[in-house]
């Protein structure tokens, strides 16, 4: 082999592994949760709190309700690490185990001054969750819609999960201060 043959051999693997390095720092750290589980992968960790306007946690057996009761059930997300992060939540509505439409049985009261619906079904904190922050509350009420819950809903169990997901806020800008713009965000669950 010639020596501008070799050094082109070496050039090209100068070349392949610099790239592999530069990929592997491209890595957001990421976390998911639902209800009011501690989650946390890498070094972000959050806890989801329900709450009701007593300052009770909501009951994890739910609440009986007749359509168009309104329901007390403030949802906020706290920071349990030391580092900053972006969220996001989705509300994922069934009965027994069917999954519904957001019109089909609930009304909630969504903070849109602090939480923004994006087109991809979530609804993003406008700003950074600091390390021992809590965020305001997604909503803090749930209507049941009467004139939805009809008679063919006697006896069911109408569910209301909140999903929430974080990733990373550090050496992770963002357009235009849209969240949803942030890199690293988990891949939806099938």
């Amino acid at each position: 082999m010639g020596k501008t043959k070799f050094k082109i051999l070496i050039v090209a693997i100068i070349a392949a592994l610099v790239t592999f390095m530069s990929q592997s720092t491209l890595a957001y750290y990421s976390t998911i949760g639902t209800a009011t589980n501690v989650v946390t992968t890498g070094n972000i960790r959050f806890i989801i709190h329900e709450m009701t306007d007593q300052g009770t946690e909501f009951p994890r057996e739910g609440v009986y309700i007749v359509p168009g009761d309104i329901v007390s059930k403030k949802v906020s997300i706290e920071s349990d690490c030391e580092h900053p992060f972006y969220l996001r939540v989705k509300m994922v509505y069934g009965i027994d185990s069917k999954e519904l439409s957001s019109e089909d049985c609930f009304k909630l009261n969504i903070d849109e001054r602090h939480w923004v619906l994006h087109t991809d079904g979530w609804f993003y904190y406008t700003g950074i969750v600091n390390p021992g922050e809590t965020t305001p509350a997604v909503f803090s009420h749930v209507e049941i819609v009467g004139s939805k819950v009809d008679n063919s809903y006697l006896g069911k169990t109408l569910n209301l999960t909140v999903k929430a997901q974080a990733v990373q806020s550090e050496n992770n800008p963002i357009s235009d201060g849209n969240t949803y713009t942030a890199s690293g965000w988990p891949a939806e669950e099938a």
